[in-house]
């Protein structure tokens, strides 16, 4: 075969397309997933969509698979007595179950060259925890299901801006307690 570099260019090319691929799908992709949440001292069991039945120690997060649509749950105390019987509905591709109604909040973090985020969080709503105005306008959240986050209770915010040319948020949703550590080490009032 004649040495073509047109068709060295075009295999290199195709092996770096490939490779590029590869890395962002195997490091950087975030996996989209749905978890059940327990912040309590408490042990509960569940079933979801009258499935096998799972358990949940304190203090535990447990991944599980939901239906897009509607999603039935039972929710059992350590005894095995059944506590409630619900149904939610799920149109995203990440949610959290919160099994005990326990206090969750949803921050929005902001991302961008030269981002002055103390002022940002000033001009934001305040969300009063426990008699005390934390500044940001976190969301409160306590019901059975949401979706509304980008970030679960059990990831982190991204340590990199991806994007310096312009100012970008991202959502994360935080346990009651994990929000007021994250706070006090990240803000400085």
């Amino acid at each position: 075969m004649k040495n073509n570099p047109s068709l060295k260019g075009l295999l290199i090319a195709l092996v770096a397309f490939a490779g590029a691929f590869g890395i962002y799908f195997f490091f950087l992709a975030k996996k989209n997933y749905y978890v059940v949440d327990n912040p309590t001292p408490k042990t509960f069991y569940y079933k979801i969509n009258n499935g096998s039945e799972g358990v949940i120690s304190a203090g535990q997060t447990v991944n599980i698979d939901l239906n897009k649509g509607e999603n039935s749950i039972k929710v059992f105390d350590q005894n095995k007595k059944i506590i409630y019987d619900s149904a939610f509905k799920v149109n995203k591709e990440r949610g959290l179950i919160n099994l005990a109604h326990q206090d969750y909040y949803i921050n929005e973090q902001y991302y961008g060259y030269n981002l002055k985020k103390d002022s940002l969080l000033l001009a934001l709503d305040k969300t009063v925890i426990d008699g005390k105005a934390y500044y940001g306008g976190a969301k409160h959240f306590n019901k059975l299901y949401t979706e509304d986050f980008y970030y679960n209770v059990d990831e982190e915010y991204d340590r990199l801006i991806k994007n310096i040319q312009k100012i970008e948020s991202r959502t994360k949703i935080f346990r009651k307690q994990d929000y007021l550590n994250y706070y006090n080490e990240y803000y400085k009032f």
